[in-house]
């Protein structure tokens, strides 16, 4: 028998990959179960963006492997649509690089800079992929509590801290922090006066800030990059995608927007990883982010018509929330009637076959809420409410 690699110890199966397997089978069984858990949008791209794919792979002269920094045209796309909308300058010949999606960027960026005893903050809650990245990369994960009370942002005592304790142990460095705003699960947003601190603490402790930002343009009517506070990009790297705010989470299209010093460092790693990205997709890609202002608009009077029948579910279950949320989730208190997330989860599931995702799979911070995807159309989700009236409330 072959043995696993210890890399993947403590580390399972997603589990979004493993309750999609749940779900089907729940559906092969002749139940229509409602999907409120996966943000995964189910609106298209814009026309013209489709239309430049298609006429792009249409070319005979397209298929080719791209180079690894990826084409000029899709690099200046990137560099152009952070001035527009960040007020960021970036060097579109040197710091960007494309990604197949930013989830690969994570673990790229991992194996970049972290070694067996290093160690990574990571947030709680927080996207499970940077704990889960860490790991695979041989370090040590440092879970910070975000809380209502401190606005799901970092407390920087507390940080110091942990940066101290684990300094002491004289087994490695804490290398990398990883920032999230707005922030996936809770939809907060950032506090440029927070954020301006963590940038000077990671500066005088030599760590590294990874900010994902795949959220700033839903339901958000200022979108920000946490490097309009580091300008020179002494230490904050960037991730970004049009998974969300493009609505093309199938096509894996992302990028990292860093110095050209980390551009440089992460290429060493993910060159041996992939080739470059096919260059119909990044013609396309250039296209969406040259999109103007109605694009985000009309996308977002969709998401708040969805956003007011999540927060009426919300209210019958007896949650509690912010209504100041951004993002395409809504993260919410479950109500006192049930010991966790996990728990009012399960119940909907079993009686209305209804599934909203258990904020415990975001870290134990989470135990006590439930997020909402609003990546349905607004008559499923009245066909969800409909339900738990039904089956859970009366």
């Amino acid at each position: 028998m072959s043995q696993l690699a210890s890399r993947l110890d403590g580390i399972g199966e997603y589990y979004f990959s493993s309750k999609l397997r749940e779900i089907a089978q729940l559906n092969e069984a002749g139940h229509k179960v409602i999907n409120l858990g996966i943000g995964s949008p189910d609106l298209p791209p814009h026309p013209a963006v489709v239309e430049t794919l298609y006429q792009e792979a249409s070319k005979p002269n397209t298929h080719a492997y791209q180079p690894y920094k990826g084409s000029p045209v899709f690099l200046k796309a990137v560099a152009d649509w952070y001035k527009q909308w960040y007020s960021v300058e970036v060097d579109p010949s040197a710091e960007v690089l494309p990604l197949i999606g930013s989830k690969e960027g994570i673990v790229h960026i991992c194996m970049t800079y972290l070694d067996k005893g290093d160690a990574a903050l990571v947030p709680n809650p927080g996207y499970p992929t940077y704990a889960a990245a860490v790991k695979l990369s041989g370090a040590t994960v440092i879970d910070f509590k975000l809380t209502a009370e401190n606005d799901f942002h970092p407390d920087l005592k507390s940080l110091k801290a942990q940066v101290d304790e684990h300094h002491a142990k004289k087994e490695g460095r804490v290398k990398l922090l990883f920032l999230n705003y707005p922030h996936m699960p809770t939809g907060q947003q950032p506090q440029p006066a927070v954020l301006k601190a963590l940038i000077e603490f990671a500066k005088a402790e030599n760590i590294i800030i990874i900010h994902d930002n795949p959220y700033s343009f839903v339901l958000n009517d200022h979108p920000t990059s946490l490097l309009s506070l580091d300008p020179a990009k002494q230490v904050v790297i960037e991730l970004n995608s049009l998974s969300k705010s493009h609505n093309m989470a199938g096509w894996r299209v992302g990028m990292v927007v860093a110095s050209a010093a980390r551009i440089g460092e992460i290429i060493r790693f993910k060159s041996n990883m992939d080739s470059g990205m096919f260059l119909p997709v990044q013609m396309a890609a250039a296209k969406a982010l040259s999109l103007g202002k109605e694009w985000y608009e009309e996308l977002n009077v969709v998401y708040r018509e969805r956003k007011k029948r999540a927060l009426q579910l919300l209210d019958m279950l007896g949650c509690v929330y912010s209504p100041d949320q951004v993002g395409m989730f809504v993260w919410a208190k479950v109500p006192s009637s049930h010991a966790s997330g996990f728990a009012l989860s399960d119940e909907i599931l079993a009686k209305a076959k209804v599934f909203l995702t258990p904020g415990g799979i975001f870290g134990n911070a989470g135990d006590g809420y439930v997020r909402i995807s609003l990546c349905s159309r607004k008559e499923v989700f009245e066909e969800a409410i409909e339900r738990i009236k039904v089956n859970i409330i009366s």
